[in-house]
């Protein structure tokens, strides 16, 4: 394994893989053992014009190639991806600490993705427009917008570069992609090697291995690309929509969250409680989607706690490459710390530990909290660990003042034993997206993905990648004679 990440700890650009000239390298690690897997020389600011420079030359040809030619490249990533199933999935438990659930399941919906992105180089279509002057048609064009610079996130790397990677290149768009430091391969230099391998032409799709103390603000910066599509925290989402805006760039959020699973007094507990066990610590509640908070109906608190707590207790922490691990390593040591810091702070503002997780290393062990002050900042805050925070309600109005009391609005999800209460708690939610008897974390390649609030700006899969990656432009014929008026 560790040979497999040598072989891709490189930068490519222009079809090339090189060195980065860079003065310092970023190290690859093992989040569990701390195995140094790769050594890469970081991109300075020419490679990442250089980058731009070569997606720039490369886009116009492939805008003009026939869609049904580019649909082909990503049959072959597909079959790609299905050929090397094995050796992703060690990549992705070697280089995130993600488990072997986890691998199976972000390499199911990497797949679903690609499959969308097969059709997506077909979608777009133009339009007739009628006009009120006499022999003129108006024509409506879909078009690439140039260059797409994408930047993603340590937790989900494969599939979150996929998302807009695949779907900017179907739509006739060159890529310059960013990935985490800490993902470097399985988020980017392993994604341009498929595309190398299925045959896209080189320039297309370029990767940057490389950090903001070497580059600054280039990527978003430079003159290039115009549209931005990032996936990380709110902090650093509100300085890409700044300066996006500043430059005339089009920018695409998808930001964090502080999703909450809400019981009602008619839920199914038991149903609910595997929903909001999993929807907590899935990859080590290292999701945006997570649920941090659980609000249960007093009438059924009890009994969901009981069963929450017994369940979680269960959840086997340890080596991610265990079949039976259900908790890995967060993906570096700040994380694990912050983790270990927002439970020390719960308890000193008065929180009681159901369940209490060691922290040793990268591995941070689950916890449950309950007691939380109400007016408390950790509730309005994401926390991306495994802590669950128990929250009491009274009744539906409570609830939903509780769900929407937060900067967030992303995911989240209601149980009940009837469905049209739930959509109509739904509804009232400020978020982009909620799931009625159901878990919090869900990604499909045809639903608008997305947040409101600090969750992000834009949306995401199906028919939101034209308005993502593509623009319109309108072209008018006048078959007559115009009239004017000097």
């Amino acid at each position: 394994m560790s040979s497999y990440f040598t072989d891709l700890a490189q930068q490519y650009i222009d079809g090339e893989w090189r060195p980065g000239t860079g003065s310092w390298d970023i190290i690859d690690f093992n989040p569990y053992d701390n195995e140094k897997l790769a050594s890469i020389t970081i991109a300075t600011v020419d490679e990442v014009d250089a980058a731009y420079r070569a997606a720039e030359r490369a886009q116009k040809q492939w805008a003009a190639t026939n869609p049904y030619a580019r649909r082909a490249v990503f049959e072959k990533v597909l079959r790609l991806v299905e050929d090397r199933e094995a050796e992703i999935s060690e990549a992705i438990v070697a280089e995130l600490g993600g488990t072997r659930l986890k691998a199976a399941f972000e390499l199911h919906l990497a797949k679903e993705f690609l499959r969308e992105a097969v059709h997506l180089s077909l979608a777009p279509e133009g339009r007739i427009v009628p006009s009120p002057v006499d022999g003129k048609e108006n024509r409506v064009y879909r078009v690439p917008v140039g260059v797409v610079g994408v930047i993603s996130p340590f937790n989900f790397p494969l599939l979150l570069s996929l998302k807009s990677v695949a779907p900017a290149l179907a739509l006739g768009n060159g890529v310059v992609l960013k990935p985490h430091q800490n993902t470097p391969v399985v988020g980017g230099t392993l994604i341009a090697k498929l595309f190398e391998d299925a045959g896209l032409p080189g320039g297309l799709l370029n990767v940057v291995v490389t950090d903001i103390a070497e580059i600054g603000d280039a990527f978003l910066e430079h003159p290039v690309p115009k549209v931005i599509s990032f996936t990380g925290s709110d902090t650093v989402g509100r300085h890409v929509a700044t300066l996006c805006a500043a430059h005339f760039k089009r920018s695409v959020l998808e930001l964090g969250g502080n999703s909450a699973l809400v019981v009602l007094d008619d839920a199914d507990v038991d149903y609910a409680v595997d929903a909001a066990v999993f929807s907590r610590y899935v990859h080590q509640g290292q999701v945006c989607m997570a649920a941090n908070r659980v609000l249960v109906d007093r009438s059924v608190a009890d009994e969901f706690t009981e069963k929450f707590v017994a369940k979680v207790k269960t959840l086997k922490a340890g080596d991610p490459r265990d079949p039976s691990t259900v908790i890995g390593p967060v993906i570096n040591s700040s994380q694990a710390d912050a983790i270990a810091g927002v439970v020390e702070q719960a308890l000193a503002e008065g929180a009681t530990a159901l369940v209490r997780g060691t922290t040793t290393d990268n591995l941070v062990e689950p916890s449950v909290l309950t007691g939380l002050p109400a007016d408390s900042a950790l509730l309005r805050q994401e926390v991306f660990g495994p802590v669950a925070f128990l929250v009491p309600f009274d009744g539906e109005e409570e609830a939903v003042r509780l769900v929407n009391d937060t900067p967030y609005g992303l995911s989240g999800a209601v149980h009940t034993g009837n469905i049209e209460r739930g959509v109509d708690f739904a509804k009232r939610i400020d978020t982009g997206m909620f799931h009625v008897n159901d878990g919090t974390v869900h990604d499909e390649p045809i639903v608008p993905f997305g947040g409101e609030k600090q969750s992000g700006n834009g949306r995401l899969n199906g028919d939101t990648m034209l308005d993502a990656f593509t623009t319109q432009k309108w072209i008018s014929v006048q078959h007559g004679r115009s009239a004017f008026p000097f």
